[in-house]
């Protein structure tokens, strides 16, 4: 009697150790992952935790948050690629300061947009993408004036009168001091783009 139960508990104890393993592994999986998710996560994550914030935006100002942002984004990689592939040493300083300018912008829209309930895209759009992708098999003198005419001037075009636009359409009175204040550091850099050599080539 005493070796059956002695069976028996070490039987149940094999039990209670395979629970507790299967129990622990789960934990162990969604630590992980969550783990692994941080990092890779949309500016906008953040706000998740504050959903009643999503109602202090009208649509309209919620919509040109995620069109800055992806506009944005799209200038700051832009410009990294012009930065790097750049041979022209105007064209590559260029670059750089819009590296430097649109990536503070882009820090002041996400603390904005966090603060308003607000997710922001993780990348640029399709076409953005695309656009980037088609500049970064160019090289040399045609990879400079491209990067001039589309990125420096035709972007900054298209950005600009979103922002004027908004400035006069948006409610929310913190968005409309952020268009105030990015709008004039749009207009220089278009203004620059247009006096660079490469601005005036091939019919740009």
């Amino acid at each position: 009697m005493n070796k059956i139960a002695y069976v028996a508990a070490a039987a149940l104890a094999l039990a209670l150790g395979a629970a507790q393993a299967q129990s622990a592994a789960p934990g162990a999986g969604s630590s992980m992952t969550g783990g692994q998710a941080a990092p890779a996560a949309q500016p906008g994550t953040g706000t998740r935790n504050m959903p009643d914030a999503k109602n202090k935006l009208a649509r309209a100002d919620r919509k040109f948050i995620e069109n800055a942002a992806e506009g944005g984004m799209f200038e700051a990689q832009a410009g990294q690629l012009g930065a790097s592939k750049a041979s022209d040493a105007q064209v590559k300083s260029f670059a750089s300061m819009l590296v430097d300018q649109h990536t503070a912008a882009n820090n002041e829209l996400v603390k904005l947009a966090n603060a308003k309930g607000v997710e922001l895209p993780a990348v640029p759009g399709h076409g953005m993408r695309r656009d980037i992708d088609k500049l970064g098999k160019r090289n040399g003198a045609d990879f400079d004036e491209h990067f001039v005419r589309e990125v420096g001037i035709k972007a900054h075009e298209k950005t600009i009168k979103m922002f004027e636009k908004a400035g006069k359409d948006v409610k929310d009175a913190e968005l409309k001091a952020f268009i105030d204040k990015t709008l004039p550091s749009l207009r220089d850099h278009l203004a620059m783009a247009q006096k660079l050599p490469q601005a005036g080539k091939k019919g740009a």
